[in-house]
C-alpha cells in the first residue's frame, strides 16, 4: 500500500471500498473517490456504487484506522472500472501473455 495507489479496503463493518490513497497518516487514511463494492447481476462483475450519497466526492475522505479490518491491492478489472466510474476515462485492462 502506498500513496496515490487505488486500493481495496476491508472496512471492520464488513463493508468493502475501493479508493484512491491520496495520503498515510497517523491512524488514519486520507483517500480520494471512495466507492463501495456491490455483488453484480447473476454473479457478474462487481458493482462500484458511492460510499456516500451526499458527500462532495471531489474532496479529500479520511477513514480512521479503526474502522479498517484489511487493506489489499485491488483486481486490474475492478481497478479499470474504478478509473472510469471515478474519472470518465476508459482506460484499456493490461494484456497478459498466455504460454504453454
Amino acid at each position: 500500500m502506498n500513496e496515490g495507489e487505488i486500493n481495496t479496503i476491508k472496512l471492520a463493518s464488513g463493508e468493502e471500498v475501493v479508493a484512491k490513497i491520496i495520503k498515510i497518516a497517523d491512524g488514519m487514511l486520507i483517500v480520494k473517490h471512495p466507492v463501495s463494492i456491490g455483488p453484480g447481476p447473476n454473479g457478474g462483475a462487481p458493482m462500484l456504487m458511492p460510499s456516500m450519497f451526499t458527500a462532495v466526492m471531489d474532496q479529500d475522505v479520511i477513514l480512521y484506522a479503526s474502522a479498517i479490518s484489511m487493506i489489499a491491492p485491488t483486481r486490474e478489472d475492478v481497478k479499470v472500472s474504478y478509473i472510469k466510474a471515478t474519472t470518465g476515462i476508459d482506460v484499456p485492462a493490461k494484456k497478459s501473455i498466455i504460454t504453454g
